[in-house]
């Protein structure tokens, strides 16, 4: 990819990242309508045009506004504010047009583009520097991909028509075993990078870990099936007391978007649906209810440092891997990745999706729980704006790892740190168990 090239100069990288997220972003909006766009089809999301409204006036505040002087505001004032404006009043909101919503999109974009070659990227600024405010305002479009795709799912009047670009491969690949050992030590996590990383992802720092086993690949469908035919919904010693109290409420039995068919249980995804696939990981489970089968199976949830260190860490070596396989930037040879398949892959699928201690599928599929609390790391510095990390630390966010087949491979890195409420279930995810050896 032109992004990745260390020959093509940093504006033309620049360029080609932000056409190329908006390329996939006007590729996943293509097939609804405008009163599609502008449906708030349920209250946890909001209407996709908010979301195209908000991808523009980020871009108009960090990439014209911000380099013009000091840093006015995180996030732009006004309609597409995340924090003025939360996702369940969002649908009440007088949104623009789809045209008008497009014009200011491609507007903005050509102000951006004839200011490019102006720019310095090799000054002192830290956020041109290696143009990393690009790649921030990329990332920033992925991941609401991502988030318009959540929306998706939920939508119920009339499935969204996806636009599959091809499907996912058949197993390759089996573990020798159902857990790995990590042998523990002192291991490194994090990044030093500031050419893409987030401020939450760093700073780089050692810690100390036990021994420690953890599955080798994430949760199956199967697995999860054992689980709710022994009752794993109606014990109560399973669960937490919130994560009780919320299955209550919920009237959960399964994971979201699972419906009984006679003998059978089916699982939709867009406008799909199927048999439920036994050999593909779980999706659609809150945090409450993977830790209720992690107490069910004798095992929990990997703290986010045993998650990192299983998934980057070389024992032999001593040594952190960029990704499980290696340092090479994720392709669709290395994970399920992209969009475009818009489902999970059966376990096994990619061969070379394996960490150095044996764990399969660490990236890509399904973000995984883990038990952590969402919180800054040991000299953590907010950059370059305290609204997209600093304000969510905290207890009420668990922490979640490795992207998802939803997920844009420029938005997901072994260091990479998601989070949202333990109760939610929209997003596309999953988990892993660990055991204390």
């Amino acid at each position: 990819m032109i992004q990745d090239s260390v020959v093509a100069p940093l504006a033309e990288q620049a360029a080609a990242i932000l056409e190329e997220a908006r390329e996939r972003t006007l590729l996943l909006i293509a097939p609804l309508t405008e009163t599609e766009l502008r449906t708030q089809h349920n209250p946890l999301m909001g209407p996709i045009l908010w979301d195209l409204g908000h991808i523009a006036h980020f871009e108009e505040l960090w990439l014209l506004r911000n380099l013009q002087g000091p840093v006015e505001f995180g996030e732009m004032p006004g309609m597409f504010n995340p924090f003025e404006n939360p996702r369940a009043v969002r649908g009440g909101l007088e949104l623009p047009t789809l045209p008008q919503t497009l014009s200011v999109m491609a507007g903005t974009r050509r102000l951006v583009l004839d200011r490019l070659p102006s720019l310095e990227f090799r000054g002192d600024d830290p956020l041109l520097r290696d143009a990393y405010v690009f790649r921030m305002v990329a990332q920033h479009e992925y991941q609401h991909g991502e988030t318009m795709l959540q929306a998706l799912q939920l939508k119920e009047d009339g499935f969204y028509r996806a636009p599959r670009g091809w499907e996912v491969p058949e197993p390759r690949w089996a573990p020798a075993a159902e857990m790995v050992r990590f042998p523990g030590g002192e291991v490194e996590i994090g990044t030093a990078d500031r050419t893409a990383a987030y401020d939450n992802e760093r700073p780089r720092h050692r810690v100390r870990l036990r021994p420690f086993l953890i599955d080798a690949t994430p949760v199956t469908n199967g697995a999860y099936l054992e689980f709710m035919e022994a009752g794993g919904y109606a014990e109560r010693r399973f669960w937490s007391e919130e994560g009780w109290a919320w299955r209550e409420t919920a009237g959960a039995v399964s994971p979201q978007f699972w419906e009984r068919d006679g003998g059978e249980w089916r699982v939709r995804t867009m406008d799909r649906t199927a048999p439920v696939d036994p050999r593909r990981p779980v999706c659609h489970v809150s945090h409450h209810e993977a830790e209720a089968f992690a107490r069910w199976a004798g095992k929990r949830l990997p703290t986010e440092q045993e998650w990192e260190a299983a998934a980057t860490w070389d024992p032999e070596t001593g040594t952190a891997r960029a990704y499980p396989w290696g340092d090479e930037a994720p392709t669709r040879e290395h994970a399920n990745l992209d969009q475009l398949a818009f489902e999970t892959a059966p376990v096994g699928a990619y061969p070379r999706n394996v960490s150095p201690i044996g764990c399969y599928g660490m990236i890509g599929d399904v973000w995984e729980w883990t038990s952590s609390d969402f919180a800054g790391y040991p000299g953590y510095e907010t950059f370059p704006y305290r609204e997209y990390s600093e304000v969510f630390f905290g207890p009420d966010y668990k922490v979640l790892r490795g992207g998802s087949w939803a997920t844009r491979p420029g938005a997901v890195r072994a260091t990479f740190r998601n989070w949202d409420y333990p109760i939610r279930r929209q997003i596309f995810s999953g988990f892993r168990c660990a055991a204390d050896e």
